[in-house]
């Protein structure tokens, strides 16, 4: 267990390697680190502190929404894609992206989406038999995707929301090479929208910024006069809902 104690020297290699490891699920301020590592927010920004001046960590203001408070807001931070590369998931990504580049030049980005779309089919074979069992429910079919994906590497989590669900992915084994090629983005959003069995919109990726891939995933509700199968309703009443992270979307109802 570690205790401050046992942590006063700054970049003990277990507390950095829970911090990694934390962070990799998504970003987060030094106070919610500190209730999960058991050490005071001032112990763990002695880390943090010595892994942004290696650059493995970056930081930001919290945003914050409604009445402020004293002082300035928070800081969140996230891993950088120095700690992402350490972590040994991108070994191939320079491989892998001059492939699509040669690819591209040759066959343009209709084979580039094909390419894209072979892959990620490899990801929904792996994936299709965990949530063959958990009913027509998108909700429920998610929460299914979403520990056959951790188990993919992805560290995803589903959860539900005013507006139906949301898969969250906290890792994205391709995040760099998706970064010049989205269409493996578009690839994986698909296969989403057919495992969970109703249209997705995707709302934010890892690979153009984001800390976190948050996939929207409506409810299986159908109301009448609107088409089956998960497709929108026509447009009403126009609402603003929080999602994730600082990422906000607009919903009809």
């Amino acid at each position: 267990m570690i205790t401050e104690a046992s942590d006063r020297r700054v970049g003990h290699p277990a507390t950095r390697g829970r911090v990694i490891e934390l962070l990799a699920q998504g970003p987060a301020t030094a106070a919610a680190l500190g209730v999960e590592l058991g050490l005071s927010p001032a112990g763990v920004r002695r880390h943090l502190d010595a892994m942004f001046a290696e650059g493995l960590v970056s930081a930001r203001e919290q945003v914050i929404r409604g009445p402020r408070g004293r002082g300035r807001p928070a800081k969140v931070f996230s891993l950088t894609d120095t700690a992402r590369d350490g972590l040994g998931r991108h070994a191939y990504d320079g491989l892998a992206t001059a492939a699509l580049r040669w690819i591209a030049e040759r066959g343009g980005e209709r084979e580039v989406a094909a390419f894209a779309a072979a892959q990620i089919s490899v990801l929904e074979q792996r994936c299709e038999a965990a949530v063959r069992d958990s009913g027509d429910d998108p909700l429920a079919r998610a929460e299914a995707l979403a520990e056959a994906l951790t188990a993919q590497g992805y560290a995803a989590s589903a959860s539900t929301i005013a507006t139906g669900g949301q898969l969250c992915q906290h890792h994205c084994p391709v995040a760099h090479v998706a970064a010049e090629f989205p269409q493996l983005c578009e690839a994986e959003t698909e296969v989403i929208g057919r495992l969970v069995g109703t249209h997705v919109q995707r709302l934010a990726t890892i690979a153009h910024g984001d800390g976190v891939c948050t996939t929207h995933i409506p409810p299986k509700v159908f109301r009448p006069g609107a088409p089956p199968g998960g497709a929108p309703a026509p447009a009403g009443r126009t609402e603003l809902v929080q999602i994730h992270d600082g990422v906000t979307m607009r919903t009809d109802s």
